[in-house]
């Protein structure tokens, strides 16, 4: 390694050129800079760009090293010097999510998973579903077809569920106060529920927001999922109880300003209490983290994914703390 360094800084001293050389390399290094700096001003008028871009926005430091390395080889040393701030950025925004945060203890155990409406096995599925060891279980995605199966499967852990249309949610603790939410799309993808835990009642709710699409022409089509999502935050605002988990696949990430109506009033659980960014889609190269359990008036102790399924989704758990003490 220091070898190869030093090959490649071979000749720099006494070269006045390293100054004038790369100033393209530079100028992308800045480029990035403000790209995730101001990101947040990127507007969305022209293909929903801004939220495309927030949605893979942790990517962006995948060129650091790409731009340091051909800094290097260019003999740049104005390259060089730039490249730094694109780094400094990218840690300060996301250097938090490497490290690990969990913790121990906790009282109760959720999990969430996008089951795929074309699961192949969705016994094998519900099987693993079951394994996770989770309190309450969310599912999305369900066919009326899959329904009976992820019933028959996990009755024997969980005692009390509801299916509200394409959503579904399994508990270990009574639940009561089942109810569709509407989130303004003409059928059922969102529900809420209390559940009845051992520490007190938390308000439950599971979501499936609608897809986005990236388009030649259209770019990111993301407006029904953004109505959807401004619905879904006026249901959790309006929420009576202080104690609220939302579990579900909003096809979105908790960059994506389209879902400040929802990431404004609750914490993400692998943001505060994860280890790594715990992306969740596609289950074969996870690259963003759509699947969310965000909290609020409830405390993250620890996040995960779990294994893969037969879905195009990672399960995602947490466990989290209901109690003071």
């Amino acid at each position: 390694m220091e070898r190869l360094a030093g090959r490649l800084t071979s000749g720099w001293r006494g070269d006045p050129r390293i100054w004038r050389r790369g100033l393209v390399l530079a100028g992308i290094a800045l480029l990035l800079s403000l790209v995730m700096l101001l990101h947040s001003r990127i507007p969305n008028r022209f293909g929903n760009l801004g939220s495309l871009i927030e949605t893979f926005l942790p990517w962006i430091g995948v060129f650091i090293p790409l731009l340091f390395l051909l800094a290097l080889v260019r003999k740049s040393a104005t390259a060089l010097i730039a490249v730094v701030l694109p780094a400094v950025v990218w840690t300060n925004l996301f250097g938090g999510l490497i490290g690990d945060k969990t913790g121990s203890g906790g009282d109760l155990t959720v999990a969430t998973h996008n089951v795929n409406a074309d699961n192949p096995d969705p016994t094998d599925t519900a099987e693993d579903v079951a394994e996770s060891g989770a309190d309450m279980v969310a599912l999305e995605e369900l066919t009326t077809s899959a329904v009976p199966v992820y019933e028959k499967v996990l009755k024997t852990t969980y005692k009390y569920h509801s299916v509200q249309g394409t959503v579904g949610l399994w508990s270990k603790y009574p639940l009561s106060g089942v109810k569709p939410v509407d989130i303004k799309l003409g059928w059922t993808r969102a529900m809420r529920a209390t559940a009845a835990t051992p520490e007190g009642d938390v308000a439950v709710y599971v979501a499936h927001l609608p897809s986005v699409r990236v388009k030649l022409q259209a770019g990111f089509t993301a407006r029904q999922r953004d109505k959807s999502a401004d619905a879904l935050g006026e249901a959790i605002a309006d929420e009576k109880l202080t104690r609220v988990i939302l579990l579900g696949d909003l096809n979105g990430t908790m960059n994506d300003r389209s879902l400040n109506a929802v990431t404004s009033q609750m914490r993400s659980t692998q943001g505060a209490a994860g280890n790594g960014f715990g992306f969740s889609w596609p289950a074969s190269f996870p690259m963003a983290r759509i699947d969310q359990i965000m909290v609020k008036g409830v405390d993250p102790v620890t996040s995960w994914t779990l294994p893969r399924t037969g879905s195009d989704h990672l399960p995602v758990a947490a466990r989290v703390k209901l109690t003071d003490s």
